[in-house]
């Protein structure tokens, strides 16, 4: 019985391999594939015998899965979301609080040890697979916890984000003016340290940039406890990003994919121009100097941020990489495009921290102080270096609104892959009989009015507090670290490395270099847990500016958002094996089996499941395979 089961397996698995050969088969999120497009769900079953030509037709009531139209608006999406804030704003202020130079050093070494085997891992399971961030791990459904990780992660990432465009939109708004606010000192948020320095016929003061930041936009409170009132305009702000963005997502990639030729494109252009601009101004070439000269008194001191950085600028663990690669052809090169854009997004960055370090040059060189000491400390770097620059030029509010329509065209491309991997991921977990008119619609206004009301807090006095706290627990920092260990674990020693090589090489026609399985096998899970570690050991709490230190209670918060997206991945873990029937090892094994055995390995998949050196049986595989399938 058991040998005519495999024998009738043995003949599905010829028809799939030549359908797959012709470049029919598409896989779905079970790991299954069907012919010429179809989505065929359910275990692959011992008395499939051959491919069910009933199986072959398109199901109706709901659409397939939507792909991109040209190869090229993936590319330019994920162009789109490499240039990013992280690139001009969080990367920049990195390199300024480790020390400059010496901060490029483990990032460098971490873009081939970690960012890019993750990158490329993240792209083409989703392209294999056919799912979001949830349903591709039906892989290895016990660990389905990673997906429901992924999605808390980049709710929160997608919740706390948007605020940089908020101030980036208010900004562009006040570009709008004759003078520009941060210009002079006769405003009612200006102090007595305010300073008006005439140089060259335009009128500058560094600290304007400061006071105009803490006083006006943020009216930053004394803590986190004194919340204060909301800021109207920071809120108008805010709704206006969130209604792009809606706007954006709504009609999913096919319209997606077409803005983004714009907004990938036109950021490159102005950082061009500011960068001219800049390696013209006096102590330009310190600035740069400080940036590429190491300072290797901080070289033990900036590994856990250059590993951060990697992770946040790539996307690491957010599932917005796996919902890109999803809409791809399946025999889409994911491999060579992984690499492309890994080059664009760190190269990205070390252009923009030229352009940022040449204007910081110029400013001590203003102050006569040292470079160190020519800005504050925080994210609101690009609000007080860029907005500086600007007002160095000729017809300063042009270049103003031409700097912050880059800006928010930046944070735009990081926001809607962020909404699109959350939406995607969401609307996975129906299944096609509960698909219905306008459900995208519906899902992406849900998930921008919550984000909205969560922001909230952050557009009032103690707002930037709230940002902070978001900013270092919840999508940074250790759980992102976290996310990548198991990610690289699961696929590598569950799913097993030699098996998702296999799946890639059935995809792209050839397998990648060992490098890669070497890094998710051994290196980037060593890597991710030993920052995580180092993080937790080194762990020191949370403050602002160096100066405000946050009440034991605000941590407390701040952990609880860490924690909200670490311990799904046990939690679920626990709670599939303490509602499945057989012993832990049947479990665990068949679990495997059903779900991830790619299908050019059935066959020996079936053959090495051996518990206590006796052969499963066909019916007895089945039998577990419905168990897991119902708790699931």
């Amino acid at each position: 019985m058991e040998k005519s089961s495999l024998d009738a397996d043995c003949c599905a698995l010829n028809t799939v391999l030549v359908e797959e050969k012709r470049g029919h088969l598409i896989p779905n999120g079970n790991a299954h594939q069907g012919v010429n497009g179809t989505l065929n769900g359910g275990p692959i079953s011992a008395a499939a015998g051959a491919v069910s030509a009933a199986g072959a037709e398109k199901r109706q009531g709901f659409p397939e899965r939507e792909t991109w139209t040209r190869q090229m608006d993936f590319m330019m999406s994920c162009v789109g979301f490499a240039v990013g804030l992280g690139n001009v704003w969080r990367f920049p202020y990195l390199c300024y609080k480790n020390g400059g130079g010496v901060f490029l050093i483990p990032y460098v070494l971490f873009i081939f040890l970690g960012g890019i085997p993750i990158f490329f891992l993240e792209i083409a399971l989703g392209q294999f697979m056919k799912a979001g961030s949830i349903n591709v791990w039906n892989i290895a459904p016990l660990f389905k916890g990673l997906g429901y990780a992924s999605m808390v992660i980049v709710f929160f990432c997608n919740t706390y984000y948007i605020m940089v465009l908020a101030w980036g939109f208010y900004y562009l708004i006040k570009s709008f003016n004759s003078t520009l606010p941060w210009s002079t000192c006769d405003n009612p948020w200006n102090t007595e340290n305010c300073i008006e320095i005439f140089r060259h016929d335009d009128l500058l003061s560094f600290m304007n940039v400061i006071l105009h930041l803490r006083n006006k936009v943020l009216n930053i409170s004394d803590g986190l406890d004194e919340p204060g009132v909301i800021n109207w305009e920071l809120m108008l702000c805010l709704m206006a990003v969130w209604v792009m963005v809606y706007f954006c997502v709504w009609k999913g990639v096919k319209s997606t994919g077409k803005i983004v030729y714009f907004t990938a494109t036109f950021p490159y252009v102005v950082l061009i121009i500011l960068l001219v601009r800049g390696v013209t101004l006096p102590g330009a070439y310190d600035g740069i100097l400080y940036y590429v000269k190491p300072d290797w008194s901080k070289l033990g001191e900036v590994w856990i941020d250059a590993g951060t950085q990697i992770f946040f600028s790539y996307a690491i663990g957010l599932g917005a990489l796996t919902a890109l690669g999803s809409y791809n052809r399946f025999n889409n090169d994911c491999y060579k495009d992984a690499f492309v854009l890994a080059l664009i997004n760190s190269g990205t960055s070390f252009f923009s921290g030229f352009v940022v370090f040449s204007i910081l040059g110029f400013m001590a060189s203003e102050q006569g102080v040292d470079i160190s000491k020519v800005a504050e400390s925080g994210p609101g770097l690009a609000f007080i270096a860029y907005p500086k620059a600007v007002s160095l030029m000729p017809v300063a509010p042009v270049w103003a609104a031409l700097f912050f329509v880059m800006l928010l065209l930046l944070g735009l491309d990081s926001q809607f892959v962020g909404v699109e991997g959350f939406v995607t991921g969401i609307l996975d977990l129906f299944p096609g009989k509960y698909y219905m008119r306008y459900q995208r619609e519906i899902a992406v206004a849900i998930c921008c009015l919550l984000c909205f009301i969560i922001d909230l807090s952050m557009v009032t006095q103690g707002g930037m507090y709230v940002f902070q706290l978001f900013d270092y627990y919840s999508a940074s920092g250790m759980t992102l670290l976290w996310q990548a260990f198991w990610e690289c674990v699961v696929v590598a020693w569950v799913y097993g490395a030699d098996r998702f090589m296999d799946d890639i090489a059935r995809m792209i026609g050839y397998r990648p270099f060992p490098w890669m399985k070497w890094c998710w096998s051994f290196i980037t899970p060593c890597v991710c847990m030993g920052i995580f570690l180092f993080h937790l050991l080194n762990y020191k709490p949370l403050t602002y500016n160096n100066v405000y230190v946050y009440p034991w209670w605000g941590e407390v918060i701040g952990w609880c958002l860490a924690l909200s997206s670490m311990l799904c991945i046990p939690v679920s873990l626990v709670y599939k094996l303490s509602g499945a029937k057989g012993t832990f090892r049947e479990v665990c094994t068949i679990s495997s089996y059903s779900n991830h055995c790619s299908i050019s390995q059935h066959i020996r998949g079936v053959e090495r499941y051996r518990p206590e050196g006796n052969l499963l049986s066909q019916t007895k595989i089945n039998q577990i395979i419905i168990s897991q399938t119902a708790s699931q």
